[in-house]
């Protein structure tokens, strides 16, 4: 490919020209440590990852799998020189290592600088927890070809055609697919145009693994994926739309009443007067009451204590009720709601012989409510229903609830503290079922379940101010998932699942992973899709946050479609 055949260069980073950023890697260096510390060396420096022309490495690493999977994920094409050419340009921090291994001082420096320019962030090692780095990066601004130095550091084999087109420029790196490469797509290969030069796709499209067969028996989705992996380590620091924790807490007060009972820790936990507060918020007596570690937990007792023969999940949803039911053996049945019917529960799907079927309302990712008394018909003698009602306390008026109803047979109804109250590091949420079902899951759980912080919040939680606080927030997030959800209609490549009901709205688009890391760089995180059973990889979750990080972010959205070339507006 010359270098005339080289896609456009995406717009200059507002210092007068784009960007070439050199890798280095060891061996099997994971795309998550490369993009990561590309994110961050720009940040640092105060540079915008759009005006990354390209990721530049040495001949030796063009089909090293992270740089490659990098690249694609950026949009960007991966340029290789070799050895012996980078080893020629002056580098301001040379090592050992690499010009030992691969004969250039410092691959990074070296490839950034190769097109010319002037080097803007000096090399940067990544940094792992518990192993040593295994990603250098450095970053140039693009200039005219730099001219090799008199003096090579190292003797360079003579230069192949296919891997070095003229001096100063290196090669592109295709990425065709093939069936080479497992798991995916092929895209078409390189074919010749009418004016005599073959071209190749620019970009490949990132392929996000999701097969975890190994660890819940599930095929081809992760059920043990979860939103937070999106924020953790070195990403705590995006703006988070990942996670759908309502943003700004737990409330002052709440801390205060938290930090209160931590002079009670010698004693063991006392859940009789948070199980009371919990019994009296929703018009039950206490033996309809279970607190747990969470509404995770809960999973795992009807799971474990329940006596289940064919046990059916409705999806997309929350995949730890059947990553749980897996673990405990059972043979979990799937009921697929559909995009094209607005993933609206269909009663009749369900098979008549499922003696235990699990529900979200609203579901997680699809912020469907569905109507109670269509969920209702999913109740039979004989069967357990159990209704994940995780996000209903930010539902205005909690309409459609089945809480506090005792006439649904077989009804188990799960709450969660975590979502509303920002609990998620302190695990609280509870159960709601007919005396007997809450004996079978009480007998499956340790001796003190609860911490006692925990259970402090959890009556805390049930009191008439904390009840005033959770409605008025349910109305806000209201409005500004109105304004989230009017922002993104005005893309006409996006389509948002509605009525979204939820603090969350399911969005679909192509090229949904490319997108989503180009969010990442720049500084937003985003729930992928395709972990949910019913959904694939041009799927992704997003928070509903305050109306001034909305606008951040669907300028971010609108910049990353742009760069992309998926925008056409």
């Amino acid at each position: 490919m010359s270098e005339a055949d080289a896609p456009a260069a995406p717009p200059a980073d507002g210092l007068g020209a784009p960007l070439s950023v050199g890798i280095g890697a060891s061996r099997g260096a994971p795309v998550e440590e490369i993009l990561g510390l590309v994110r961050d060396t720009l940040r640092a420096a105060g540079l915008s990852p759009v005006g990354i022309a390209e990721l530049v490495t040495v001949d030796a690493k063009a089909d090293e799998p992270g740089i490659v999977a990098a690249a694609e994920a950026l949009g960007v094409p991966l340029r290789t020189y070799p050895a012996g050419e980078l080893a020629r340009i002056e580098v301001p921090n040379p090592s050992g290592a690499p010009l030992a291994a691969l004969g250039a001082p410092s691959v990074a420096e070296a490839a950034a600088l190769a097109a010319g320019g002037e080097l803007l962030v000096p090399k940067r090692k990544s940094a792992p927890t518990g192993r040593a780095p295994m990603v250098t990066c450095a970053v140039a601004r693009r200039g005219p070809p730099r001219r090799p130095s008199v003096t090579p550091a190292t003797a360079d084999a003579p230069p192949r055609p296919d891997r070095c087109v003229k001096p100063g420029a290196g090669r592109i790196v295709v990425l065709p697919y093939s069936e080479d490469r497992p798991g995916r797509p092929r895209q078409p290969a390189s074919r010749t145009h009418d004016d005599g030069h073959h071209h190749h796709p620019p970009t490949a499209v990132m392929h996000t693994p999701t097969e975890n067969p190994d660890a819940t028996g599930a095929g081809a989705h992760d059920l043990r994926h979860h939103g937070d992996a999106e924020v953790r380590g070195r990403d705590r620091d995006l703006t988070d739309l990942a996670v759908n924790v309502r943003a700004g807490t737990p409330p002052a007060w709440l801390r205060e009443r938290i930090a209160g009972s931590l002079g009670s820790l010698a004693a063991y936990p006392d859940g009789r007067p948070a199980r009371a507060a919990v019994a009296d918020r929703h018009g039950l007596p206490v033996e309809r009451v279970l607190l747990t570690a969470g509404a995770a937990e809960a999973f795992v007792l009807i799971a474990r204590a329940l006596p289940v023969r064919r046990p059916v999940v409705v999806h997309p949803q929350f995949t730890e009720p059947e990553a749980a039911l897996r673990a405990a053996g059972h043979e979990v049945g799937r009921v697929l709601l559909r995009a094209e019917d607005g993933f609206r529960l269909d009663p009749s799907a369900v098979p008549e012989d499922a003696d235990l079927v699990v529900v979200g309302n609203p579901t997680n990712p699809t912020s469907v409510l569905h109507p109670a008394a269509l969920v209702e018909r999913l109740a039979r003698p004989g069967r357990t229903l159990v209704v994940d009602e995780a996000f209903m306390d930010a539902v205005p008026g909690e309409r459609e609830t089945l809480c506090g109803r005792t006439d649904v047979p077989g009804l188990v109804v799960l709450r969660s503290l975590t979502k509303t109250w920002g609990l998620a590091g302190l695990r609280i949420g509870y159960v709601l079922a007919d005396p007997g079902t809450v004996r079978a899951l009480e007998e499956t759980q340790p001796l003190w379940p609860v911490s006692a912080p925990a259970l402090t919040a959890a009556e805390a939680c049930m009191e008439p101010r904390a009840l005033a606080e959770a409605a008025a927030a349910a109305e806000r997030i209201a409005v500004d998932r109105a304004h989230l959800v009017a922002g993104l209609r005005e893309f006409t490549e996006v389509r948002v699942a509605e009525p979204a009901e939820a603090p969350f709205v399911l969005v679909r688009l192509e090229r949904a992973a490319e997108v989503r890391e180009r969010l990442r760089m720049l500084g937003f995180a985003a729930r992928r899709g395709d972990t949910f059973p019913g959904l694939g990889p041009e799927w992704l979750r997003l928070a509903v946050r305050d109306r001034a990080t909305t606008n951040r972010f669907l300028q971010a959205f609108d910049q990353a479609l742009q760069t992309l070339g998926a925008a056409v507006r």
